[in-house]
């Protein structure tokens, strides 16, 4: 019963991670509380060895169908996988108290950005050219890899949400640039994990099979329809992020 319980969040944390990222938010919670004596390391180790593999089937999915500039996003996701090694390195040696306290702050005004501007996301113009793209990318990959690394909470939507604003992304093209660099920063916590013995790969697995489920149906749900129920999906989620984050900032 435990394992179909997990498997049941996997998958659906799954399918919320593929479309805009967020899946922590049900993934998580549910291995918390079905082990709630287990060491958080170990839960975060696991919830990575099963997430992973289904961020990066999203990601696969994505690249056949949607557009997308390799040499631009190569460097971000080595980028990014450099900076969660940083910033889970850094999260050893730093208090991180200061960052859970901003952090549903600026979740709030990236949420109140978006819905002032309607406009938002809804169309595929990217600003920049090939190399000065990457160059903003991989500044984008190394800064939210760092604070994937060091924190964590709503690393797919912080990506999402810069390369709408920053690169002129519409919100699907945005979705799918975002699942590269988040394999990326998946797959360094998860070797960091592995390295510490931090994940329980039995649970992974089923996780793993739930999550690679989940992620094939929130695929399918965004390249059929597309920028703008991506958009709404991205609402929704940040808006669940504020009230977890906050949550956990300020009342626990």
């Amino acid at each position: 019963m435990e394992l179909a319980f997990v498997a049941a969040a996997s998958l659906l944390a799954g399918m919320i991670d593929a479309i805009v990222g967020g899946g922590g938010l049900v993934l998580l919670p549910a291995l918390f509380a079905t082990w709630p004596g287990a060491t958080p390391a170990t839960l975060l180790g696991t919830n990575k060895g099963g997430a992973v593999w289904g961020t990066a089937w999203a990601a696969w999915q994505y690249t056949r169908r949607v557009d997308l500039r390799a040499a631009t996003l190569v460097p971000a996701c080595a980028a990014a996988l450099a900076g969660s090694f940083i910033g889970a390195w850094a999260v050893t040696t730093v208090d991180g108290s200061a960052l859970r306290r901003a952090l549903p702050l600026v979740l709030l005004a990236i949420l109140a950005y978006t819905l002032a501007r309607k406009d938002l996301g809804r169309h595929h113009a990217p600003r920049f050219v090939a190399g000065r793209e990457a160059a903003v990318a991989s500044a984008i990959g190394a800064g939210i890899g760092f604070y994937d690394g060091f924190f964590g909470p709503g690393t797919g939507s912080f990506f999402v949400f810069l390369f709408v604003r920053t690169m002129g992304y519409d919100f699907l093209h945005a979705s799918a640039a975002a699942k590269l660099l988040n394999t990326a920063t998946n797959v360094a916590a998860l070797v960091l994990f592995t390295w510490k013995g931090h994940v329980w790969w039995h649970v992974a697995a089923v996780l793993a099979v739930a999550n690679v489920a989940g992620s094939l149906i929130g695929t399918r749900l965004a390249l059929q329809h597309g920028a703008g129920f991506v958009r709404g999906v991205f609402i929704l989620v940040v808006g669940a992020l504020i009230l977890k984050t906050g949550h956990d900032a300020f009342l626990r």
